[in-house]
């Protein structure tokens, strides 16, 4: 089975770049597990953006981090958003991110 190409939408290639050297290759591992077929370690749904949204927790020794994206499409994994999470809710800015990148996809200018 051929392994399902991950998109990156605005900067969130470059912000899942930011992340330190651990939090960075967990992140990796966790998108190649989601390309075959599988979830996460460690995930939860994220309903309050869209049906299908999904993120993707990791934590290292710096922090915690999240990796917001959606598997549902039959033609990638569309990473809508990558971020350090600070506090224990996620900041409306990051939610709002990821759910405006959402609509720009679902109209077709991902």
């Amino acid at each position: 089975m051929a392994l399902k190409r991950v998109t990156f939408h605005g900067d969130s290639l470059d912000c899942l770049r930011d992340f330190p050297e651990d939090a960075r290759r967990e992140a990796g591992y966790e998108l190649y597990r989601v390309q075959n077929g599988l979830d996460p370690n460690d995930w939860k749904t994220m309903s309050t953006i869209g049906a299908g949204v999904r993120e993707i927790r990791v934590r290292d020794a710096s922090g915690s981090y999240r990796v917001i994206y959606i598997a549902t499409f039959a033609d990638a994994i569309h990473v809508l958003h990558a971020f350090e999470k600070r506090t224990r809710k996620t900041a409306r800015r990051d939610l709002e991110l990821a759910a405006a990148r959402l609509r720009q996809l679902k109209r077709g200018s991902g």
